[in-house]
């Protein structure tokens, strides 16, 4: 892996795309022992856990069922403080066990407004999965319960995140170069 170029800006190597597999196959693992005999619902968040959604997935071997909602709190490198929803979810959720799938939690925002929906709607139990934390960028507490990487509080793209809308079909990680 080598420097990379989206927009104006460079990026370094920073996670393989087996090094993501891996990691993604051990979070199933335990989400698949976790729910055993149950039938959780996975609710992704787009656009950018599109990729990690897919992948996670497949690796989901009990009964379970994906739906997708958009909500977005970028623009460029930096988050703009609202949450903006863009497709909403339309399926029933009262007594489901959910499972959020979020590509990236950084500040918390983003799931601590949607929460609060999703808790309105009487779930069984709610978790959350996401495939990369800055726990130093974390503002508003959210419990992570299945983690895929804790990263430091650079801007990242690549599988499914991105820049300004590029970047996000890149099967690895790159990080913001200094």
């Amino acid at each position: 892996m080598q420097l990379i170029r989206v927009h104006d800006k460079q990026f370094e190597p920073y996670l393989t795309a087996e090094e993501i597999d891996s990691r993604i196959k051990m979070v199933a693992q335990q989400i698949n022992q976790d729910y055993a005999g149950k039938r959780p619902l996975f609710i992704a968040i787009l656009n950018g856990s599109f990729m990690f959604a897919s992948d996670l997935f497949k690796e989901i071997t009990i009964d379970a069922e994906i739906c997708f909602i958009k909500l977005a709190s970028y623009k460029g490198t930096k988050s703009t403080g609202h949450v903006i929803t863009a497709i909403g979810l339309d399926m029933d959720i009262i007594g489901r066990d959910i499972i959020i799938i979020e590509d990236i939690v950084d500040t918390g925002k983003t799931l601590s407004e949607f929460l609060p929906q999703i808790d309105h709607q009487q779930p069984s139990s709610v978790k959350i999965v996401a495939l990369l934390h800055k726990p130093e960028a974390m503002v508003y507490p959210v419990k992570i319960d299945y983690l895929g990487f804790s990263i430091p509080s650079k801007f990242v793209v690549g599988y499914g995140l991105d820049y300004d809308g590029l970047g996000r079909n890149i099967r690895e990680i790159y990080r913001l170069a200094e």
